[in-house]
């Protein structure tokens, strides 16, 4: 067993950003915050405080241990480490739309990787978390921070980060029930209309021109989405009440945080009035929830200790 630990910390992130469907994310200033010890030997000793404690399974299901499995794989020292003991302390929340498996995976690959003594890029371990998680729009703002812009080409994740040219407040209406990303992914329809598609790319393509520029003025019809957003409204009871109550209280935009159910609203002023606005109107609607008033994480994944 190695007496080294390594510890890491990742951003929560929210995907989609209203029009820019699995292409678009942004990490937040919410925490998975992991600490890693290799061992030779078989066996898991996981430690899981915060966010999921009691529900996220501490044996060989673990996605964390999964993904550290994935990655000793690509280095070819898998039989070198069979074991691991795991403490992770998380602040985001579980089925939320707030990338709970992306910063779990993006943990555990980042941290094997500093213990194999960073064999491994940023951009590998982009492929490796995009492999795992499916898609690329919570991995990549998970390891870069910041907003990122993600595509796959021929099966390799290409990714492009950036930082607003603005101040923005990032305000999470968080209710009490869970959403499966599958369920969430099963009610969308496999063909859109050719109108639906240019209203979302003109409206991706303001968004990301508009955050470059630091211009708010662009921002206001920006985050509309007719691809997902409007088939996934019967999953969130009141959905549609809360984005109007946001506006109102001064959002400039709203939008479905990956498959939800968490709804966020991008704002700069009045964060804790939006809030309270987007509470209440699901309080109306028959659902309890909370809200969080979140920043834009700039850095990533990072290592807390070496």
């Amino acid at each position: 067993m190695s007496d080294r630990i390594v510890t890491v910390r990742v951003p929560g992130t929210s995907a989609n950003c209203g029009p820019g469907f699995d292409a678009l994310g942004v990490a937040c200033t919410i925490h998975n915050e992991m600490s890693l010890r290799l061992k030779s030997e078989p066996g898991l000793d996981i430690h899981i405080e915060g966010e999921g404690a009691g529900r996220i399974p501490c044996d060989e299901r673990n996605i964390v241990w999964r993904s550290i499995e994935r990655l000793l794989e690509m280095a070819h020292c898998k039989n070198d480490y069979q074991g691991a003991e795991i403490w992770m302390k998380n602040e985001v929340p579980l089925s939320r739309g707030l990338g709970s498996s992306a910063a779990a995976i993006v943990a555990g690959i980042k941290a094997a990787n500093a213990l194999l003594g960073n064999r491994f890029s940023r951009r590998e371990l982009l492929q490796l978390a995009t492999e795992i998680e499916g898609h690329p729009d919570n991995v990549a703002p998970a390891i870069f921070g910041g907003f990122t812009v993600s595509i796959v080409s021929n099966g390799r994740p290409e990714c492009y980060t950036f930082m607003p040219r603005m101040r923005l407040r990032l305000v999470v209406a968080v209710p009490d029930f869970p959403l499966s990303t599958r369920v969430a992914r099963s009610v969308l329809p496999e063909q859109v209309s050719m109108q639906d598609a240019v209203f979302n790319i003109g409206r991706t393509g303001m968004l990301v021109a508009a955050l470059s520029r630091g211009n708010v003025g662009f921002l206001r019809h920006a985050f509309d989405d007719k691809l997902h957003q409007p088939y996934r409204l019967p999953l969130i009871p009141g959905m549609e009440d809360v984005f109007t109550a946001a506006k109102y209280a001064g959002a400039i935009g709203v939008a479905l945080s990956g498959a939800g159910p968490c709804l966020i609203a991008f704002t700069q002023k009045n964060a804790d009035g939006i809030g309270r606005a987007m509470v209440e109107k699901f309080r109306e609607n028959h659902v309890d929830a909370r809200y969080l008033i979140l920043g834009i994480d700039p850095h990533g994944a990072s290592i807390v200790n070496p």
